[in-house]
């Protein structure tokens, strides 16, 4: 259905881990953004050049070799690696005769799919519609001939055929919608705050497995795919920690190398989730070659929504599917938590590690006394906490116990000397 092209422009001068990305590996995560679009892929090619070509990105003969290929192979469909300006996009579909779509709608495309609250239906559509505004001029012959597919999902075709002073109106309902679920959110985020419970939230690279985590720590249930970006709307579940204490658990959405800026914007409200946690679980395949490329990019991410301050434990998932040096090789990252979210393996000392690190009303030993009849005081240590030791007298029950800070205020006429 489609012939990709991932342009791989050489430059001179050092980069950093995330700044160097492996031209095929970048093409290969092309090629399952397009699937999980709904895509075929029938033929791919990779070009290296000094510069790109302003008028059609690859230059006129690589545009023709292209044009070969997808007659060859009846493809419909042109996906470049590569954000295309509206020039190159609409001189590429002319000299080619196929549609042309680059990286950032084949993602938001994505996005589109897999959006099932009416707050993920917003976001991505004042995504598309802010990246599509610039694109409209001179594509009313393209745009009246697209009838589905990759890159005209969401709006549809009436929306993206309007002129531009209703779109930017639209534009603007979209966003004054979005600042009211923002509104919201920050109004259950302030009564969470009257009770001392934290908030911790999954990050990382799509397709990760931060959604079978998730399911393996919570009863949730979320759709765990290998498609990428498969969770888009967030979930939020309670879990319970060896302590006892409980958290607030969140399923984010997956962060991805050069995610496109108009969904990080659309999704600010949803990424607030991250900012506002007390506790950032940073989710790793461990099994991927690109997984230290991948966790720059996550951090990348994280410093520009604001959260690159929060406090983050690093887990290593996907370890079943690495070989024992390789498992003796992350073992010597003494900040990483090895686990694998498919077969629990990992899961306690997962536990184990959060509830050590984690600052929010934190673990007291006390030693507390109760009258006989004060049943309901005496479940509540049983359920929010551990009791180490219990002695029954005929006028006080004396636990020693491992409870919250917020539960010790709350019997403190109950401290034992």
């Amino acid at each position: 259905m489609g012939v990709k092209s991932r342009i791989h422009p050489r430059q001179p001068g050092s980069a950093g881990v995330a700044d160097f990305v492996d031209p095929q590996e970048s093409l290969n995560e092309l090629e399952e953004l397009a699937r999980s679009a709904g895509a075929r892929v029938v033929a791919k090619t990779l070009q290296s050049r000094e510069r790109l070509d302003p008028a059609t990105l690859v230059g006129r003969g690589k545009l023709e070799e292209i044009h070969r290929e997808a007659a060859a192979q009846n493809a419909d469909l042109l996906i470049f690696d590569h954000e295309l300006t509206p020039t190159q996009q609409r001189n590429i579909e002319r000299e080619s005769g196929c549609r042309v779509v680059d990286r950032t709608q084949v993602i938001l495309d994505i996005f589109a799919r897999h959006a099932r609250t009416r707050e993920g239906q917003l976001q991505v559509e004042l995504a598309q519609l802010s990246y599509l505004l610039p694109r409209l001029t001179g594509r009313g012959v393209e745009m009246s001939r697209l009838g589905g597919g990759i890159g005209t999902r969401g709006p549809g075709e009436t929306q993206l055929e309007m002129d531009r002073r209703r779109i930017r109106r639209r534009i603007r309902w979209l966003g004054e919608n979005l600042e009211a679920v923002r509104a919201q959110r920050m109004r259950r985020r302030s009564r969470r705050s009257s009770v001392p419970i934290a908030t911790l939230a999954l990050v990382g690279y799509t397709n990760a497995g931060k959604s079978t985590l998730f399911n393996q720590l919570t009863p949730a249930g979320v759709l765990a795919s290998p498609q990428m970006f498969a969770t888009l709307d967030p979930t939020a579940r309670q879990l319970e920690l060896p302590s006892r204490r409980r958290v607030l658990l969140s399923d984010t959405v997956g962060f991805i190398r050069n995610l496109p800026h108009t969904l990080i914007q659309a999704f600010r409200a949803t990424l607030e989730e991250v900012v506002e946690a007390e506790m950032l679980l940073l989710v790793s395949d461990s099994s991927s070659p690109s997984r230290a490329q991948q966790e720059e990019q996550v951090e990348r991410v994280l410093a520009e929504i604001g959260a690159s301050n929060q406090s983050i434990l690093r887990i290593s998932n996907k370890v079943d599917l690495l070989t024992p040096a390789d498992r003796e090789a992350l073992r010597g990252r003494g900040d990483t938590i090895l686990i694998s979210a498919r077969t629990g393996e990992g899961i306690p000392a997962l536990l184990a590690a959060i509830d050590d690190r984690l600052t929010v009303d934190p673990i007291e030993r006390v030693r507390l006394c109760f009258e006989p009849r004060e049943g309901k005081m005496l479940n509540a240590v049983y359920e929010c906490g551990r009791v180490l030791h219990r002695e029954d007298a005929e006028d006080c029950v004396t636990l020693e116990a491992e409870i919250p800070r917020s539960l010790v205020n709350h019997l403190r006429d109950h401290l034992a000397n």
